[in-house]
């Protein structure tokens, strides 16, 4: 499995770009994007009970929506939906879109809806169980398939992993209208930090090195659809991504698929338009589903926000009483972090550092032993199974 650095979890960055492959020849007749999408979630299928981590998102949405249509179409059993949802996190509410894609896929006697309140929590008993076993890990929030890996036992678990990435990419749609980009020129100066506020518990001349680094990744991102698709497809975020869910499913008998991030899929969306500069993930889905799913599937909607699910009260106890040790001090200032860590809520930038210390603090539960309040052993929600 491949882990984050030292450096990484001190920064609360993975960044960095594998080498370029060795160009393979485009085959010839190459499925059209959809139908890839098709042939990516077929093993999966193949291998039940087939679970789908389903938010009610986009990716989500799409990565379902194919896999129901393939599996009646093949004759074989409909995949899971599983969904998470989470009490006192209105940000992370995603429940109206969920039940609209359930219904359009008449999903509702096989969706399974898991409920969490602290059990999420960075260092709450899922984490604490994952990284008992693994570690930290990348990325942070890793934890939240954990159940899932053990509901798809002996099957499979399909992800949307990669659509931020691969579908929308990173650079903001072009502004449409002077009001736009005034709009958008206001708030950059608004939002744009120096690296010590941005990087404000890291030494100043880490920050700066960091920050550095961060902007030229952005920078970075090809603008032609094809490359910006290949580009991402070898970052460490996501390299590290699929070897940690890969590995953690692999764990309990169970294989992980992203199927967005197939390479099939790839080599099928960039044949299909990858010589077009700023393509958003609205136009990008709409050309690639066409009429042949449901339209409330990739119907536009609000982005989820999700930090208010994983810094809850097990992480405000463990940073209040943190006493500054087990950091990498060359990377790490112990008192600015303190000092950061002792207003709510805390960077996020610093949940991977959360997990590192909290282990570091309560080493014989990784090993084992009880910590600080006895961990669980199995699963730790109950499912409900909508009928």
């Amino acid at each position: 499995m491949l882990r984050p650095t030292s450096f990484d979890i001190a920064t609360g960055t993975v960044l960095g770009v594998a080498p370029v492959s060795p160009r393979r020849p485009t085959p010839t007749g190459l499925p059209g994007p959809l139908g890839a999408l098709d042939a990516a979630v077929l093993p999966g299928l193949a291998r039940p009970p087939c679970l789908v981590s389903f938010s009610g998102g986009l990716d989500s949405s799409l990565v379902l929506a194919v896999a129901v249509r393939a599996a009646r179409r093949e004759g074989l059993p409909d995949p899971v939906p599983v969904t998470w949802r989470f009490a006192g996190a209105p940000r992370a509410n995603e429940s109206d879109w969920q039940e609209r894609v359930i219904r359009a896929l008449r999903l509702d006697g096989s969706w399974q809806i898991l409920r969490a309140d602290d059990e999420l929590d960075l260092v709450g008993p899922v984490a604490r169980r994952l990284l008992r076993r693994y570690g930290v890990v990348h990325p942070v929030n890793l934890h939240l398939h954990l159940p899932l890996a053990e509901l798809a036992g002996g099957g499979s678990l399909l992800t949307g992993g990669g659509g931020d990435q691969i579908l929308a990419g990173w650079r903001r749609p072009q502004a449409t209208s002077l009001r736009a980009r005034l709009w958008w020129l206001r708030h950059d100066v608004r939002t744009r930090q120096g690296p010590v506020e941005q990087f404000g518990w890291l030494r100043p001349e880490v920050a700066r090195d960091v920050q550095r680094a961060y902007r030229a990744e952005e920078r970075a991102e090809p603008r032609l659809l094809r490359h910006r698709i290949a580009w991402h497809a070898r970052r460490r975020d996501l390299l590290l991504t699929c070897s940690a869910l890969s590995r953690m499913a692999g764990d309990h008998q169970a294989v992980a698929i992203q199927p967005l991030l197939d390479e099939g899929f790839l080599a099928a969306v960039a044949h299909s338009g990858g010589d077009r500069r700023g393509v958003g993930r609205d136009a990008l889905l709409a050309e690639i589903v066409g009429d042949a799913l449901p339209a409330e599937v990739i119907a536009p909607r609000r982005k989820a926000r999700f930090r208010e699910v994983f810094l809850r009260e097990p992480t405000r106890e463990f940073v209040r009483t943190w006493d500054g040790a087990g950091a990498d001090t060359d990377l790490v200032d112990p008192d600015r972090l303190r000092d950061l860590w002792s207003r709510w809520p805390i960077p996020g930038g610093t949940a991977s550092l959360v997990q590192q210390l909290w282990l570091a603090a309560y080493p014989a539960e990784r090993a084992g032993g009880t910590g600080p309040t006895n961990p669980p052993t199995g699963s730790d929600v109950g499912v409900e199974v909508r009928p």
